[in-house]
Protein backbone atom coordinates (compact mmCIF):
# COMPACT_ATOMS: atom_id res chain seq x y z
CA UNK A 1 0.00 0.00 0.00
CA UNK A 2 2.79 2.32 1.24
CA UNK A 3 4.65 2.08 -2.21
CA UNK A 4 1.21 2.63 -4.36
CA UNK A 5 0.83 5.43 -2.57
CA UNK A 6 4.40 7.28 -3.39
CA UNK A 7 4.47 6.13 -6.85
CA UNK A 8 2.16 8.73 -7.64
CA UNK A 9 3.04 11.55 -4.91
CA UNK A 10 5.49 13.63 -6.72
CA UNK A 11 2.77 13.79 -9.17
CA UNK A 12 0.28 15.33 -7.29
CA UNK A 13 2.97 17.52 -5.06
CA UNK A 14 4.25 19.58 -7.98
CA UNK A 15 0.66 20.15 -9.37
CA UNK A 16 -0.76 21.34 -5.68
CA UNK A 17 3.18 23.66 -5.31
CA UNK A 18 2.10 25.14 -9.03
CA UNK A 19 -1.55 25.58 -8.57
CA UNK A 20 -1.29 27.27 -5.40
CA UNK A 21 2.24 29.33 -6.65
CA UNK A 22 -1.39 30.66 -8.81
CA UNK A 23 -3.81 30.67 -5.87
CA UNK A 24 -1.11 33.26 -4.02
CA UNK A 25 0.01 35.68 -7.27
CA UNK A 26 -4.01 35.94 -8.25
CA UNK A 27 -5.69 36.24 -4.22
CA UNK A 28 -3.00 38.14 -2.68
CA UNK A 29 -5.39 41.15 -2.90
CA UNK A 30 -8.79 40.00 -1.54
CA UNK A 31 -9.83 40.77 1.57
CA UNK A 32 -8.19 37.98 4.22
CA UNK A 33 -10.91 36.21 7.08
CA UNK A 34 -10.45 36.23 10.50
CA UNK A 35 -6.69 34.00 11.72
CA UNK A 36 -6.17 33.63 8.01
CA UNK A 37 -2.80 31.59 8.67
CA UNK A 38 -4.65 29.46 10.96
CA UNK A 39 -6.85 28.76 8.32
CA UNK A 40 -4.43 28.50 5.33
CA UNK A 41 -1.83 26.25 7.49
CA UNK A 42 -4.70 23.96 8.62
CA UNK A 43 -6.55 23.90 5.47
CA UNK A 44 -3.21 23.05 3.63
CA UNK A 45 -2.46 20.36 6.17
CA UNK A 46 -6.00 18.88 5.18
CA UNK A 47 -5.33 19.00 1.82
CA UNK A 48 -1.97 17.27 1.66
CA UNK A 49 -3.91 14.41 3.55
CA UNK A 50 -6.64 14.24 1.03
CA UNK A 51 -3.90 14.31 -2.14
CA UNK A 52 -2.40 11.26 -0.62
CA UNK A 53 -5.37 9.39 -0.31
CA UNK A 54 -6.86 10.32 -4.11
CA UNK A 55 -3.80 9.24 -5.26
CA UNK A 56 -3.64 5.73 -3.45
CA UNK A 57 -7.26 4.97 -4.39
CA UNK A 58 -6.09 6.06 -7.99
CA UNK A 59 -3.75 3.75 -8.32
CA UNK A 60 -5.27 1.12 -6.86
CA UNK A 61 -8.99 1.21 -9.24
CA UNK A 62 -6.18 1.82 -12.19
CA UNK A 63 -5.08 4.36 -13.79
CA UNK A 64 -7.89 5.27 -16.22
CA UNK A 65 -9.18 8.38 -17.57
CA UNK A 66 -12.11 9.32 -15.84
CA UNK A 67 -10.13 8.40 -12.42
CA UNK A 68 -7.66 11.40 -13.55
CA UNK A 69 -10.47 13.24 -14.21
CA UNK A 70 -11.89 12.40 -10.89
CA UNK A 71 -8.45 12.92 -8.98
CA UNK A 72 -8.02 16.35 -10.09
CA UNK A 73 -11.26 17.77 -10.17
CA UNK A 74 -11.45 16.45 -6.45
CA UNK A 75 -8.49 18.61 -5.83
CA UNK A 76 -9.29 21.38 -7.72
CA UNK A 77 -12.93 21.28 -5.71
CA UNK A 78 -10.77 21.01 -2.12
CA UNK A 79 -8.10 24.12 -3.06
CA UNK A 80 -11.03 25.89 -4.04
CA UNK A 81 -12.93 25.76 -0.56
CA UNK A 82 -9.44 26.15 1.06
CA UNK A 83 -9.49 29.34 -0.72
CA UNK A 84 -12.98 30.24 -0.09
CA UNK A 85 -12.43 29.32 3.58
CA UNK A 86 -9.22 31.61 3.75
CA UNK A 87 -11.06 35.07 2.21
CA UNK A 88 -13.78 36.70 3.21
CA UNK A 89 -15.43 37.38 -0.19
CA UNK A 90 -18.17 36.13 -2.48
CA UNK A 91 -18.08 32.09 -3.46
CA UNK A 92 -17.95 33.11 -7.85
CA UNK A 93 -14.92 35.32 -7.30
CA UNK A 94 -13.38 32.66 -5.78
CA UNK A 95 -14.76 29.92 -8.46
CA UNK A 96 -13.62 32.61 -10.84
CA UNK A 97 -9.87 33.62 -9.45
CA UNK A 98 -9.07 29.14 -8.77
CA UNK A 99 -10.64 28.79 -12.06
CA UNK A 100 -7.58 31.14 -13.57
CA UNK A 101 -5.38 30.32 -11.21
CA UNK A 102 -5.89 26.17 -12.64
CA UNK A 103 -5.60 27.67 -16.48
CA UNK A 104 -2.07 29.03 -15.55
CA UNK A 105 -1.01 26.30 -13.97
CA UNK A 106 -1.97 23.89 -16.98
CA UNK A 107 -0.35 26.44 -19.34
CA UNK A 108 2.99 26.20 -17.71
CA UNK A 109 2.46 22.65 -17.28
CA UNK A 110 2.43 22.65 -21.21
CA UNK A 111 4.81 24.68 -22.29
CA UNK A 112 7.55 22.58 -19.94
CA UNK A 113 6.08 19.19 -21.77
CA UNK A 114 6.03 20.77 -25.41
CA UNK A 115 10.09 21.75 -24.48
CA UNK A 116 10.79 18.30 -23.02
CA UNK A 117 9.16 16.51 -26.05
CA UNK A 118 11.68 18.87 -27.89
CA UNK A 119 14.14 17.74 -26.39
CA UNK A 120 13.99 14.15 -25.77
CA UNK A 121 13.14 14.32 -30.06
CA UNK A 122 16.74 15.70 -30.28
CA UNK A 123 18.56 13.05 -27.50
CA UNK A 124 19.64 16.78 -25.83
CA UNK A 125 19.36 14.70 -21.85
CA UNK A 126 21.14 11.85 -22.60
CA UNK A 127 24.72 12.89 -21.34
CA UNK A 128 22.98 13.57 -18.07
CA UNK A 129 23.44 10.07 -16.59
CA UNK A 130 23.44 9.37 -13.06
CA UNK A 131 22.78 12.92 -12.13
CA UNK A 132 19.21 12.75 -14.59
CA UNK A 133 16.79 13.26 -11.70
CA UNK A 134 19.03 16.31 -10.56
CA UNK A 135 19.41 18.10 -13.91
CA UNK A 136 15.60 17.42 -14.58
CA UNK A 137 14.51 19.25 -11.34
CA UNK A 138 16.37 22.41 -11.57
CA UNK A 139 15.57 22.46 -14.99
CA UNK A 140 12.01 22.40 -14.89
CA UNK A 141 11.70 24.69 -11.96
CA UNK A 142 13.81 27.41 -13.78
CA UNK A 143 11.16 26.91 -16.57
CA UNK A 144 8.38 26.98 -14.73
CA UNK A 145 9.80 30.45 -13.00
CA UNK A 146 10.00 31.99 -16.12
CA UNK A 147 6.80 30.96 -17.73
CA UNK A 148 5.22 31.81 -14.57
CA UNK A 149 6.24 35.14 -14.04
CA UNK A 150 5.44 35.59 -17.95
CA UNK A 151 1.63 34.27 -17.23
CA UNK A 152 1.45 36.46 -14.15
CA UNK A 153 2.48 39.66 -16.06
CA UNK A 154 0.59 39.03 -19.15
CA UNK A 155 -2.51 37.48 -18.03
CA UNK A 156 -3.27 37.73 -13.91
CA UNK A 157 -1.35 40.90 -12.98
CA UNK A 158 -4.17 43.51 -14.84
CA UNK A 159 -6.79 41.10 -13.40
CA UNK A 160 -6.08 41.47 -9.62
CA UNK A 161 -5.87 45.44 -9.71
CA UNK A 162 -9.18 46.05 -8.41
CA UNK A 163 -10.14 42.18 -7.76
CA UNK A 164 -11.99 43.31 -4.22
CA UNK A 165 -14.10 45.40 -5.93
CA UNK A 166 -15.53 43.28 -8.44
CA UNK A 167 -18.86 42.59 -9.31
CA UNK A 168 -18.82 39.03 -10.39
CA UNK A 169 -21.32 38.48 -13.91
CA UNK A 170 -23.00 35.06 -15.89
CA UNK A 171 -19.97 35.49 -18.06
CA UNK A 172 -17.16 35.52 -15.60
CA UNK A 173 -18.36 32.85 -13.99
CA UNK A 174 -19.07 30.86 -17.78
CA UNK A 175 -15.21 31.74 -18.56
CA UNK A 176 -14.51 29.56 -14.82
CA UNK A 177 -16.07 26.87 -16.59
CA UNK A 178 -15.10 26.52 -19.15
CA UNK A 179 -11.75 26.76 -17.91
CA UNK A 180 -11.80 23.71 -15.84
CA UNK A 181 -13.32 21.83 -18.44
CA UNK A 182 -10.56 22.39 -20.89
CA UNK A 183 -7.79 21.82 -18.62
CA UNK A 184 -9.11 18.93 -16.48
CA UNK A 185 -10.42 16.58 -19.20
CA UNK A 186 -7.55 17.45 -22.00
CA UNK A 187 -4.63 17.14 -20.03
CA UNK A 188 -5.98 13.61 -18.32
CA UNK A 189 -6.90 12.31 -21.83
CA UNK A 190 -3.35 12.90 -23.14
CA UNK A 191 -1.55 12.11 -20.36
CA UNK A 192 -3.16 8.59 -20.16
CA UNK A 193 -3.14 7.43 -23.21
CA UNK A 194 0.45 8.68 -24.66
CA UNK A 195 1.97 7.41 -21.59
CA UNK A 196 0.37 3.93 -22.68
CA UNK A 197 2.03 4.67 -25.89
CA UNK A 198 5.56 5.39 -24.38
CA UNK A 199 8.47 3.18 -24.84
CA UNK A 200 10.96 2.78 -21.92
CA UNK A 201 10.25 5.98 -20.74
CA UNK A 202 7.56 8.64 -20.72
CA UNK A 203 6.92 10.76 -23.60
CA UNK A 204 9.82 8.67 -25.76
CA UNK A 205 7.85 6.86 -28.55
CA UNK A 206 8.79 4.50 -31.20
CA UNK A 207 6.59 5.82 -34.49
CA UNK A 208 7.69 9.79 -35.43
CA UNK A 209 3.55 10.52 -35.29
CA UNK A 210 3.23 9.66 -32.71
CA UNK A 211 5.35 12.50 -31.21
CA UNK A 212 4.16 15.10 -33.24
CA UNK A 213 0.81 13.96 -31.90
CA UNK A 214 1.60 15.01 -28.56
CA UNK A 215 3.01 18.00 -29.50
CA UNK A 216 0.32 18.95 -31.21
CA UNK A 217 -2.16 18.22 -28.31
CA UNK A 218 0.16 20.19 -26.28
CA UNK A 219 0.10 23.08 -28.56
CA UNK A 220 -3.87 22.64 -28.51
CA UNK A 221 -3.56 22.84 -24.70
CA UNK A 222 -1.32 25.97 -24.24
CA UNK A 223 -3.58 27.43 -27.28
CA UNK A 224 -7.31 26.72 -25.20
CA UNK A 225 -5.42 28.15 -22.12
CA UNK A 226 -4.26 31.06 -23.20
CA UNK A 227 -7.26 32.20 -24.90
CA UNK A 228 -9.50 31.06 -21.98
CA UNK A 229 -7.01 33.76 -20.16
CA UNK A 230 -6.67 36.02 -22.82
CA UNK A 231 -10.66 36.02 -22.45
CA UNK A 232 -10.76 36.58 -18.38
CA UNK A 233 -8.75 39.42 -18.59
CA UNK A 234 -10.74 40.96 -21.20
CA UNK A 235 -13.50 40.54 -19.67
CA UNK A 236 -12.09 41.86 -16.50
CA UNK A 237 -11.33 45.11 -18.38
CA UNK A 238 -15.33 45.72 -19.89
CA UNK A 239 -16.37 45.24 -16.24
CA UNK A 240 -14.09 47.89 -15.05
CA UNK A 241 -14.27 50.16 -18.31
CA UNK A 242 -18.19 49.86 -17.09
CA UNK A 243 -17.57 50.44 -13.86
CA UNK A 244 -15.87 53.64 -14.77
CA UNK A 245 -18.29 54.58 -17.45
CA UNK A 246 -21.44 54.68 -14.68
CA UNK A 247 -19.17 56.55 -12.09
CA UNK A 248 -18.19 59.19 -15.11
CA UNK A 249 -22.06 59.44 -15.49
CA UNK A 250 -22.38 59.62 -12.20
CA UNK A 251 -20.39 62.53 -11.73
CA UNK A 252 -22.06 64.55 -14.94
CA UNK A 253 -25.33 64.31 -13.06
CA UNK A 254 -23.71 65.13 -10.03
CA UNK A 255 -23.01 68.27 -11.76
CA UNK A 256 -25.56 68.90 -13.34
CA UNK A 257 -27.23 69.45 -10.04
CA UNK A 258 -24.58 71.07 -8.45
CA UNK A 259 -24.96 73.67 -10.92
CA UNK A 260 -28.47 74.21 -10.09
CA UNK A 261 -27.62 75.02 -6.29
CA UNK A 262 -25.01 76.77 -7.35
CA UNK A 263 -26.65 79.01 -9.59
CA UNK A 264 -29.40 79.72 -6.96
CA UNK A 265 -26.93 80.57 -4.25
CA UNK A 266 -25.09 82.69 -6.65
CA UNK A 267 -28.49 84.61 -7.44
CA UNK A 268 -29.47 84.79 -3.78
CA UNK A 269 -25.74 86.40 -3.17
CA UNK A 270 -26.49 88.74 -6.15
CA UNK A 271 -29.76 89.99 -5.33
CA UNK A 272 -29.21 90.63 -1.76
CA UNK A 273 -25.65 92.14 -2.33
CA UNK A 274 -28.00 94.48 -5.19
CA UNK A 275 -30.09 95.11 -2.18
CA UNK A 276 -27.63 96.25 0.28
CA UNK A 277 -25.66 98.29 -2.59
CA UNK A 278 -29.12 100.08 -3.24
CA UNK A 279 -29.95 100.74 0.20
CA UNK A 280 -26.65 102.15 1.22
CA UNK A 281 -27.33 104.62 -1.75
CA UNK A 282 -30.56 105.96 -0.49
CA UNK A 283 -28.56 106.16 2.55
CA UNK A 284 -26.28 108.51 1.74
CA UNK A 285 -28.79 110.60 -0.61
CA UNK A 286 -31.08 111.07 2.75
CA UNK A 287 -28.11 112.68 4.42
CA UNK A 288 -26.82 109.40 6.30
CA UNK A 289 -23.40 108.24 6.65
CA UNK A 290 -21.10 105.59 8.37
CA UNK A 291 -17.96 105.88 9.79
CA UNK A 292 -14.79 105.88 7.39
CA UNK A 293 -13.77 102.45 8.23
CA UNK A 294 -16.88 100.87 8.37
CA UNK A 295 -18.32 101.88 5.29
CA UNK A 296 -14.86 100.46 3.89
CA UNK A 297 -15.53 97.25 5.40
CA UNK A 298 -19.13 96.92 4.22
CA UNK A 299 -18.06 98.28 0.70
CA UNK A 300 -16.07 95.29 0.74
CA UNK A 301 -18.27 93.18 1.60
CA UNK A 302 -20.62 93.70 -1.24
CA UNK A 303 -18.01 94.06 -3.57
CA UNK A 304 -18.68 90.23 -4.31
CA UNK A 305 -21.32 91.58 -6.12
CA UNK A 306 -18.40 92.88 -9.11
CA UNK A 307 -17.10 89.52 -9.00
CA UNK A 308 -19.60 88.23 -11.28
CA UNK A 309 -18.43 86.78 -14.37
CA UNK A 310 -20.25 86.87 -17.97
CA UNK A 311 -19.32 84.92 -21.11
CA UNK A 312 -22.63 84.66 -22.89
CA UNK A 313 -23.47 81.23 -21.45
CA UNK A 314 -25.69 81.03 -18.30
CA UNK A 315 -24.13 77.70 -16.61
CA UNK A 316 -20.70 78.92 -17.46
CA UNK A 317 -21.63 82.22 -15.77
CA UNK A 318 -22.21 80.55 -12.92
CA UNK A 319 -19.37 77.93 -12.50
CA UNK A 320 -16.64 81.18 -13.20
CA UNK A 321 -18.41 83.08 -10.78
CA UNK A 322 -18.35 79.75 -8.12
CA UNK A 323 -14.80 79.31 -9.07
CA UNK A 324 -13.48 82.98 -8.77
CA UNK A 325 -14.99 83.16 -5.09
CA UNK A 326 -13.40 80.67 -4.46
CA UNK A 327 -10.33 81.86 -5.84
CA UNK A 328 -10.73 85.30 -4.08
CA UNK A 329 -10.60 83.52 -0.85
CA UNK A 330 -7.71 81.59 -1.66
CA UNK A 331 -5.16 84.15 -3.27
CA UNK A 332 -5.96 82.35 -6.42
CA UNK A 333 -5.58 84.59 -9.70
CA UNK A 334 -8.34 83.08 -11.99
CA UNK A 335 -7.75 85.28 -15.56
CA UNK A 336 -10.59 83.72 -17.89
CA UNK A 337 -11.51 85.33 -21.55
CA UNK A 338 -14.32 83.38 -22.74
CA UNK A 339 -16.43 83.49 -25.51
CA UNK A 340 -19.59 81.25 -24.01
CA UNK A 341 -22.18 81.75 -27.00
CA UNK A 342 -20.14 79.33 -28.66
CA UNK A 343 -20.39 76.82 -26.10
CA UNK A 344 -24.59 76.42 -26.78
CA UNK A 345 -23.80 73.03 -29.05
CA UNK A 346 -22.90 70.95 -25.33
CA UNK A 347 -25.69 69.67 -22.92
CA UNK A 348 -25.58 71.91 -19.74
CA UNK A 349 -24.78 68.74 -17.76
CA UNK A 350 -21.42 68.00 -19.98
CA UNK A 351 -20.40 71.72 -19.96
CA UNK A 352 -20.42 71.87 -16.45
CA UNK A 353 -18.57 68.53 -15.48
CA UNK A 354 -16.06 69.28 -18.28
CA UNK A 355 -15.32 73.63 -17.12
CA UNK A 356 -15.51 71.88 -13.49
CA UNK A 357 -12.89 69.07 -13.91
CA UNK A 358 -10.61 71.44 -15.82
CA UNK A 359 -10.66 74.12 -13.05
CA UNK A 360 -11.11 71.82 -10.16
CA UNK A 361 -7.51 70.21 -11.50
CA UNK A 362 -5.76 73.34 -11.69
CA UNK A 363 -7.04 74.87 -8.48
CA UNK A 364 -5.76 71.51 -6.78
CA UNK A 365 -2.59 72.17 -8.49
CA UNK A 366 -1.78 76.11 -8.09
CA UNK A 367 -3.44 76.08 -4.36
CA UNK A 368 -0.27 73.90 -3.19
CA UNK A 369 2.44 76.56 -4.73
CA UNK A 370 3.72 78.54 -2.00
CA UNK A 371 4.73 81.60 -4.10
CA UNK A 372 1.43 84.14 -4.62
CA UNK A 373 2.88 85.54 -7.93
CA UNK A 374 2.99 81.83 -9.14
CA UNK A 375 -1.17 80.63 -8.03
CA UNK A 376 -2.08 81.60 -11.69
CA UNK A 377 -4.99 80.36 -13.60
CA UNK A 378 -5.48 81.34 -17.61
CA UNK A 379 -9.01 79.77 -19.13
CA UNK A 380 -9.06 80.99 -22.80
CA UNK A 381 -12.69 79.83 -24.97
CA UNK A 382 -12.72 81.33 -28.65
CA UNK A 383 -13.24 80.38 -32.08
CA UNK A 384 -10.65 80.49 -35.01
CA UNK A 385 -12.58 79.95 -38.36
CA UNK A 386 -14.80 77.05 -37.56
CA UNK A 387 -12.74 75.30 -34.95
CA UNK A 388 -13.43 76.47 -31.09
CA UNK A 389 -10.31 75.77 -28.44
CA UNK A 390 -10.21 75.68 -24.68
CA UNK A 391 -7.27 76.23 -23.36
CA UNK A 392 -6.15 76.16 -19.66
CA UNK A 393 -2.68 76.66 -18.73
CA UNK A 394 -1.52 76.63 -14.79
CA UNK A 395 1.74 76.49 -12.74
CA UNK A 396 2.23 73.37 -10.51
CA UNK A 397 5.28 71.97 -8.47
CA UNK A 398 6.61 68.91 -8.27
CA UNK A 399 6.58 66.56 -11.06
CA UNK A 400 4.21 64.70 -13.62
CA UNK A 401 4.06 61.47 -15.55
CA UNK A 402 1.53 60.71 -18.83
CA UNK A 403 -0.34 57.59 -19.52
CA UNK A 404 -1.96 57.09 -22.67
CA UNK A 405 -1.78 61.03 -23.18
CA UNK A 406 -3.20 61.77 -19.94
CA UNK A 407 -1.32 62.85 -16.21
CA UNK A 408 -1.32 60.34 -13.70
CA UNK A 409 -2.58 61.30 -11.01
CA UNK A 410 -0.13 61.79 -7.77
CA UNK A 411 -2.79 60.75 -4.86
CA UNK A 412 -2.03 57.24 -3.39
CA UNK A 413 -4.94 55.82 -3.97
CA UNK A 414 -5.22 55.14 -7.88
CA UNK A 415 -8.01 53.25 -8.28
CA UNK A 416 -10.60 56.01 -7.15
CA UNK A 417 -8.55 58.86 -8.44
CA UNK A 418 -7.95 60.47 -11.66
CA UNK A 419 -11.28 60.64 -12.95
CA UNK A 420 -11.23 64.00 -13.65
CA UNK A 421 -9.16 63.79 -16.33
CA UNK A 422 -10.73 60.84 -18.09
CA UNK A 423 -13.80 62.78 -17.51
CA UNK A 424 -12.59 65.40 -19.76
CA UNK A 425 -11.43 62.91 -22.19
CA UNK A 426 -14.89 61.08 -22.39
CA UNK A 427 -16.62 64.35 -22.75
CA UNK A 428 -14.65 66.05 -25.29
CA UNK A 429 -14.62 62.75 -27.29
CA UNK A 430 -18.63 62.53 -27.09
CA UNK A 431 -18.47 65.71 -29.06
CA UNK A 432 -15.89 64.41 -31.73
CA UNK A 433 -13.10 66.93 -30.14
CA UNK A 434 -9.41 66.09 -29.12
CA UNK A 435 -7.50 66.56 -26.15
CA UNK A 436 -3.82 67.52 -25.62
CA UNK A 437 -2.15 67.70 -22.32
CA UNK A 438 1.66 68.80 -21.83
CA UNK A 439 4.00 70.17 -19.46
CA UNK A 440 6.37 73.12 -20.15
CA UNK A 441 8.58 73.95 -17.49
CA UNK A 442 6.48 74.56 -14.71
CA UNK A 443 3.45 74.92 -16.39
CA UNK A 444 0.65 72.01 -17.33
CA UNK A 445 -1.25 72.84 -20.69
CA UNK A 446 -4.73 71.46 -21.13
CA UNK A 447 -5.91 72.17 -25.13
CA UNK A 448 -9.12 70.69 -26.34
CA UNK A 449 -9.99 71.65 -30.38
CA UNK A 450 -13.42 70.83 -31.71
CA UNK A 451 -13.37 71.04 -35.42
CA UNK A 452 -16.09 71.55 -38.23
CA UNK A 453 -19.69 72.80 -36.91
CA UNK A 454 -19.41 72.10 -33.00
CA UNK A 455 -23.15 73.26 -33.34
CA UNK A 456 -24.05 70.11 -35.24
CA UNK A 457 -22.89 67.71 -32.68
CA UNK A 458 -24.90 66.02 -30.57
Amino acid sequence: MEGLIFTYKDIILEFLFELYVFYTLITWKLNRASRFWHRAIGGLAVILILAFGVAAVYQLCGQTVVGRIGVYLFLFAATMVHVWLCFEEPFSTVLFCCSVAYAAQNLCYKFHLMAWCLGLAFRLYESWGANFNLYYRILYYIFFAAVAAAVYFLFIRPQVRHISSWRMDYRLLAISVITLIITVILCSIEDIYFAKLSVGAENVFDRPEYGVLRQTGNLFSVACCSIVLLLASRTVEQRELKQEVEYLQHAIRQSERQYEISRDTIELINIKCHDIRYKLGTLAAQGGALEGDAMADLQESISIYDARIETGNQLLDVLLTEKSLYCEQNGINLSCMADGEKLDFMEGSDLYCLFGNVLDNALEAVKAIGQRERRVINLVVKSRGDMLIIQADNYFDGSLTFQDGLPVTTKEDKGYHGFGMRSIRMIVHKYEGELTTYISGDVFHLNILFSGSPAGHS
